[in-house]
């Protein structure tokens, strides 16, 4: 038989351990919880306006393609303020040929992106899924000694009627930094 010491001991150094390791619990999920609490959500157009495509230029054609795309989806599908389709169209100018680019002034591509925008929203479409081409279905050509790539790249719409299936082609050429830029793209025939 145990003597009530050692008894009594052991409870003390039991309810010691327990409160130690209780307040290591406490200190653990309070620090957790004020990390969470600083931590700031970003938004789909915030993460792209993050994007810097001088230190991480999307390296492929198939790439670049998809960073269209999920741009295309941010615009069309969140509610974004003017200033801020404004900023994501100017990024999205990062990645479009510069001969592209610059067919318009900035003023008059961001005006024209809102009103395609209010297009959208107003006959209440959504994106829902994009994909591009395999990799190993981009055609790789010359033109005039610049190179340039042709891929498809397809957007699911919902639709008030159902979903429908648009296909474009994507026209990409190399630029002088060695830059897949979007060289334009146009729907596949009959899909209008």
């Amino acid at each position: 038989m145990k003597s009530p010491k050692g008894v009594k001991g052991f409870i003390i150094i039991l309810i010691l351990v327990l409160l130690v390791v209780g307040y290591y619990y406490y200190l653990s999920n309070r620090n957790y919880k004020e990390r969470k609490e600083a931590e700031v959500e970003v938004t789909p157009a915030q993460e792209l306006l993050l994007l810097n495509f001088d230190v991480n230029y999307p390296p492929t054609p198939k790439e670049v393609v998809k960073q269209y795309m999920e741009f295309s989806k941010v615009l069309h599908n969140e509610e974004l303020t003017d200033d801020e389709i404004g900023a994501v169209g100017v990024k999205l100018l990062e990645i479009l040929d510069d001969e592209l680019a610059n067919n318009k002034s900035r003023e008059d591509f961001i005006l024209d992106l809102k009103s395609e925008i209010k297009t959208f929203k107003n006959n209440e479409y959504s994106i829902v899924n994009m994909y591009t081409s395999q990799s190993t279905d981009v055609e790789y050509f010359d033109v005039e000694g610049h190179e340039c790539a042709s891929l498809y790249g397809t957007f699911n719409i919902r639709t008030a009627s159902g979903t429908q299936v648009l296909t474009d082609i994507f026209i990409l050429r190399k630029d002088d930094n060695g830059h897949w830029k979007i060289y334009g793209w146009q729907p596949i025939a009959g899909e209008e």
